[in-house]
């Protein structure tokens, strides 16, 4: 693999983490599993892993509409294990609203705490992309 090939893979990887972080916080549960394989595992803090696309995208079906969450994800890093193969860590910061809280100058206020942590992916490309 040359050093071109590689820098389009990592490239794929970091878009593909920022996508299912701009489609969690869209609500769009389809959306967002579809970007995993058939057989994935979402392991989410303090829950029972997710097996699968459908379980994922049900379980994100699920959330509270007027939920608000934004996910800063930043520093992902990439490693290219083969052409077809890699894994990739991020640190993320989630914070949470809801759109029953007034838009005021500065927006809505956050609630709760805001959430420091990580994501470990591993990345396959199958035959559906």
């Amino acid at each position: 693999m040359d050093a071109q090939q590689r820098l389009l893979i990592e490239d794929a990887c970091r878009g593909l983490v920022l996508r299912a972080a701009a489609r969690a916080d869209a609500h769009d549960a389809a959306g967002f599993a579809a970007l995993f394989a058939a057989d994935a595992v979402l392991q989410r803090p303090n829950a029972a892993p997710l097996v699968g696309r459908d379980a994922i995208r049900d379980a994100y079906a699920q959330r509270e509409r007027s939920r608000i969450t934004r996910h800063l994800v930043s520093n992902t890093l990439i490693t290219v294990e083969s052409a077809t193969r890699a894994s990739g860590h991020s640190l993320v910061l989630l914070w949470a609203g809801s759109s029953d809280d007034a838009v005021g100058v500065q927006g809505r206020p956050a609630q709760g705490p805001v959430l420091v942590g990580e994501f470990d992916d591993r990345f396959v490309l199958g035959s559906d992309g």
